[in-house]
């Protein structure tokens, strides 16, 4: 099932929350309109709100802040990326050029900040301290989990726990507080608020770990991005950190000097990751992190959107981009 089908029983919702997001982005400045327009205009999968609301939904919620707070997770995730990729010197995002190459690193971190305080404005209007302490949390662990990779680039020593630390940090920590959010605005029991952030917790952390994969077998043009950024920003991923554990010699050296020096062969280290089961093993990871996702839900109540976010764990480990 793809994305669209998954999310289809939330699709006035997504409209909703668009309609917000554009609502939110008007500004005096005029550069902060066309660096908003432009990056949210270039669309994306919308994951994190989908999941505010297909929570929110499959626990019974009938009001209309969750529109709302769905457009705040979509401003925390788009100034993240903004800061991403000046912080990377990415100049490719969503098959197209990113915002940094277009108009410059200084407006795209002025940009990324803007959207973080508006993000913040907006989230007071649910006037619940909970969603409050949710998402502010989730972005200090976002910002800490970037330091995290920071330290970790060029770093051919680091572990699959260290990875990971930085995935559940960097990535999955939105898809967490997305699913909370949507329990808290439901009512949810303090269980079922707990069974969310699990959920989102797994379904975010075997999304990062699948994009590790495509970095590796997915072609530039589908995935949207330049195919072996991560290997040539010194990023040690759970593919190539796989290759050094179970790898040759000669693949382990390859490998090591690759992420030390950010400039290596893409070609052979991805034949050494070919070579082994790198990406079996990373696959697997994933598996198992979509399979505790489903778990998570398995004493809520049925429904559409139950089933939907069911549906999610399985894309969120089959896609191709």
């Amino acid at each position: 099932m793809n994305l669209p089908e998954i999310i289809a029983p939330i699709a006035d919702d997504m409209k909703a929350v668009d309609a917000v997001i554009r609502a939110r982005l008007n500004s005096d400045v005029v550069l902060i309109r066309t660096i908003g327009d432009y990056i949210i205009g270039a669309g994306g999968k919308r994951m994190r709100p989908a999941m505010v609301l297909m929570v929110a939904r499959a626990l019974g919620y009938q009001g209309s802040h969750h529109h709302l707070m769905a457009a705040v997770v979509e401003f925390i995730h788009t100034a993240t990326l903004l800061h991403d990729d000046v912080v990377d010197e990415s100049d490719m995002r969503r098959g197209r050029d990113t915002a940094n190459a277009v108009f410059g690193n200084a407006a795209s971190v002025l940009v990324g900040d803007y959207l973080y305080s508006r993000s913040f404005e907006m989230m007071v209007e649910a006037d619940d301290m909970r969603i409050m302490r949710i998402l502010s949390e989730a972005t200090t662990v976002i910002a800490e989990g970037e330091v995290l990779q920071l330290l970790n680039v060029h770093d051919p020593e680091v572990s699959q726990e260290r990875y990971l630390q930085v995935v559940r940090y960097k990535t999955a920590k939105l898809f967490e507080a997305a699913a909370q959010v949507g329990a808290v605005l439901a009512g949810g029991t303090p269980a079922q608020q707990e069974s969310a952030a699990a959920y989102g917790r797994h379904v975010g952390t075997a999304f990062q770990l699948v994009d590790d994969v495509l970095d590796y077998s997915g072609d530039a043009q589908a995935l949207g991005k330049n195919v072996g950024d991560d290997l040539r920003e010194g990023k040690p991923t759970l593919p190539l950190i796989r290759v050094m554990q179970v790898g040759t010699p000669a693949q382990q050296n390859l490998v090591r000097e690759a992420i030390r020096t950010g400039d290596a062969d893409f070609a052979a280290v991805a034949a050494a990751i070919q070579a082994t089961d790198a990406l079996d093993h990373t696959l697997a990871a994933a598996r198992a992190e979509a399979k505790l996702a489903r778990e998570a839900l398995v004493n809520w109540p049925v429904s559409v959107c139950r089933e939907s976010l069911l549906e999610f764990c399985a894309f969120a480990v089959d896609r191709d981009r």
